[in-house]
């Protein structure tokens, strides 16, 4: 379907647009709205093990600050999308709120969530604000139905995996 052009008659919904990937498109006077409607997973990875998400954020390890990244899963821990960077931090610190975790979740449809952020130090083990920010994560993600599968520290070669370790129950 051609955008530059007008539509010769009125389309019936939905209209199905294929767009091409970071090229803007500009409607005037229509919403758009992108879904993964279900079967149209956008990366068949299956993710069920720290290590699988080690290996799927392993650019990350090389970052100098730390970035707080969200995966959000199907029900059969396929990923509904590309990894989510929540958000940017320092050298030491990386900010995460429930709300900029789970809202991308909801809208996803995802079944299950796994967090991960790296610490540029190469040191996996968790600080005690780590532990802190995966039960607040828990605690929203039991509230809302759209459950904390596991908080993965990325360092390097290795990392910490807050179910692993039996830090992260339920």
């Amino acid at each position: 379907m051609d955008l530059s052009r007008p539509a010769e008659a009125t389309p019936t919904l939905p209209l199905r647009v294929k767009l091409k990937p970071r090229q803007p498109y500009r409607l005037e006077g229509i919403r758009l709205q992108l879904i993964c409607e279900p079967g149209a997973i956008l990366q068949t990875r299956t993710i069920i093990s720290p290590t699988q998400v080690h290996a799927a954020l392993a650019a990350w390890t090389k970052e100098t600050r730390e970035h707080f990244i969200a995966l959000y899963l199907n029900a059969r821990n396929n990923l509904l999308a590309s990894p989510y960077v929540v958000s940017v931090g320092t050298l030491t610190a990386s900010l995460v709120h429930p709300r900029e975790v789970f809202g991308p979740a909801l809208w996803a449809g995802a079944a299950g969530v796994i967090v991960a952020h790296n610490h540029p130090s190469g040191e996996a083990h968790p600080s005690a604000e780590d532990g802190a920010a995966t039960k607040r994560l828990a605690q929203a993600g039991r509230t809302l139905g759209v459950p904390l599968l596991d908080h993965v520290i990325l360092a390097g070669e290795g990392y910490y995996s807050f179910r692993e370790s039996g830090a992260l129950n339920g």
